[in-house]
Formats: C-alpha cells, sequence, structure tokens
C-alpha cells in the first residue's frame, strides 16, 4: 500500500535514504550509484500493472535491469495531467532496459484491451527539465533532427511557456512503433547524460505540490479542493535534508518568514536530530487553509531546487 508520506513508492522492501523530498530508495549496498536517470509519464490506471500485485512486477524488473524504479505516489500527477511520474535510476544500460521492460509492460496492457494496431498510436511523454531541452534540439534543431532520422519516431518538446508558473520541466513526447520509441530513448537519454546539469538534479526534489488537487493532512486522508478554495485548517508535514534546512530558514530567518507571510501559512522545523521516520530528513510542518499549505510547499520545494540548480 501506498504511503502518503512518501514521495515515490518502489518495492516494499525497498530502504529510505536522505532526499529532499522523502523518497524511498535502496540502501548504497543493494545497488550502486546511478549515473543517469530517465522520468516518464504513466496514466493513473495503468501505474497498477507496473507495480503488481504486493510490489511483484516493479520488484521484478529492479531485479531484471539493476535499476532503481520510482513511482510517485497515488494522485501526484505531472501539472495539467492526470498522469503519474515514473523515475528509473541506475547505470546507463540499465536504466535502458527496466524502460524497456516498463514500457512493454504498458504497451502489452493496451494492447491487451485495445488489439494490436496500439503499438502505433502510443506515445511516451519523457519529463525533461526546461534547462537540458537545448540540449536535444541542438543549433538550429540540428540534434533533435537528427534523432528523429536515426530513430524514425516523432519527438515534440512541450512549450516552455506553459502556464504554469515556477515548473522547470517540459515534455517530450515521442510517437511511433515501440522499437522507434525505444532508439529515440536512448539517443536522448546519452544526449543528457552528457549534461553535468541534468545529472546534478538527479536528487532534486520532483514532486509538484503546487498544481495538485489533492493534499494529505494528519491523518492521510486527501482533501479535494473545489474551486481552489478550502478554508479549513489543516497540517501537512513534509521531509526537507537536514543539509538544505538552511536555505529554507535563510539568513536570520529571512527566507522562512516571507515564505510564511506571502503563503498566509505556519511553518515549523523540527529540532536538530528530529528526523523524519526512516530518514535523515526534517519534519517542515505547514499549517494553514489548503491554498496556503499548497502555495508554502511549493516556495520550499522551489528553494530546495534552487541548489541544485546553481
Amino acid at each position: 500500500m501506498e504511503s502518503p508520506d512518501s514521495v515515490y513508492v518502489s518495492s516494499p522492501e525497498a530502504h529510505p535514504k536522505r532526499s529532499a523530498a522523502s523518497n524511498e530508495a535502496l540502501d548504497a549496498g543493494d545497488m550502486e550509484m546511478p549515473t543517469t536517470y530517465i522520468k516518464f509519464l504513466v496514466s493513473n490506471a495503468a501505474a497498477g500493472s507496473v507495480i503488481g500485485k504486493g510490489g511483484s512486477t516493479i520488484n521484478d524488473f529492479q531485479s531484471q535491469s539493476g535499476a532503481r524504479i520510482q513511482l510517485s505516489r497515488n494522485h501526484e500527477f505531472f501539472p495539467g495531467t492526470s498522469d503519474r511520474i515514473i523515475m528509473i535510476s541506475g547505470k546507463d544500460e540499465d536504466v535502458l532496459k527496466a524502460t524497456e521492460l516498463v514500457l512493454n509492460k504498458l504497451l502489452s496492457e493496451i494492447q491487451s484491451e485495445e488489439g494490436d494496431d496500439v503499438d502505433f498510436r502510443s506515445k511516451v511523454r519523457l519529463v525533461v527539465p526546461n534547462s537540458c531541452c537545448g540540449a536535444i534540439i541542438g543549433k538550429g534543431g540540428a540534434t533533435i533532427k537528427s534523432f528523429i532520422e536515426d530513430s524514425q519516431a516523432g519527438i515534440k518538446i512541450s512549450p516552455q511557456d506553459n502556464g504554469y508558473l515556477g515548473l522547470s520541466d517540459r515534455l517530450v513526447t515521442l510517437t511511433g512503433s515501440f522499437d522507434e520509441q525505444m532508439r529515440a530513448v536512448e539517443l536522448i537519454l546519452s544526449k543528457l547524460s552528457e549534461d553535468s546539469q541534468y545529472l546534478h538534479l538527479l536528487n532534486a526534489p520532483f514532486s509538484y505540490p503546487a498544481y495538485n488537487t489533492v493534499n494529505y493532512g494528519l491523518n492521510g486522508a486527501g482533501v479535494k479542493l473545489q474551486n481552489g478554495k478550502d478554508d479549513r485548517s489543516s497540517s501537512v508535514t513534509i521531509g526537507v535534508a537536514d543539509e538544505h534546512i538552511g536555505v529554507v530558514v535563510g539568513r536570520g530567518g529571512r527566507n522562512i518568514m516571507e515564505i510564511s507571510q506571502v503563503s498566509g501559512a505556519r511553518i515549523k522545523i523540527s529540532d536538530r536530530g528530529d528526523f523524519m521516520s526512516g530518514t535523515s530528513d526534517r519534519k517542515v510542518t505547514i499549517t494553514g487553509s489548503q491554498r496556503a499549505i499548497q502555495a508554502a510547499e511549493s516556495m520550499i520545494m522551489q528553494k530546495v531546487a534552487s541548489v541544485y540548480e546553481k
């Protein structure tokens, strides 16, 4: 069962490690440090087929590939969609193997419902940092044109101006047959892996709290916003890596006071040594209306993300 306290879920056996958004991950002894990663979208309905009963499918894919597979929690969607985010990390060849396993599983599920010819109508939507899209496009569009010619897949990058303030990711949509899509993934991943900034964003927060319609209160129950308004007061506790608390607080508490004033939420940070269960993340408790909580959480995550963008 997925816990509302963790941003990403994977195999039930996974042990937590330190991260800015309290992501679950394997102990260092369980896998080598990842050298690259890839993120793409999966519909909420199809996510269950990737996880499998009791996590059996995602466990199997991790074992076969050697890569780490993480899936955003239920109702944690990419802005403007109803799709969850899958992140696969590890060595280059392991990431490609795991991506192939996951995409093939998703395709087989669709084919079983809609017929074999769905292969040519399917699409893969990669999540790529805006700052790294230039490498995929290339000078005068030369790189993306070469990728299209090589893979024979359609490759389209969403506009930078997406209407979501503060969103720093864009969607790269791949269309074509399964083999064409996988070749495009291979080419794009190879190019992104050459970008040091892309690799630095591996451990950056990858939830989108300000853009989703469900938040979790103290009891973990979802509260859906109606027309963007909900004045009932509640609390949400998120985890922020201990080493990043300073950037959230700011010199003399300037940042956290500003976040509190702008959002209208009350923010309390746990004492040193008081961590989220099973992590080395400090507890940041945000109290106020749902609108205030969303705004404060978004600003906190942006402060933490700024560490990785420098």
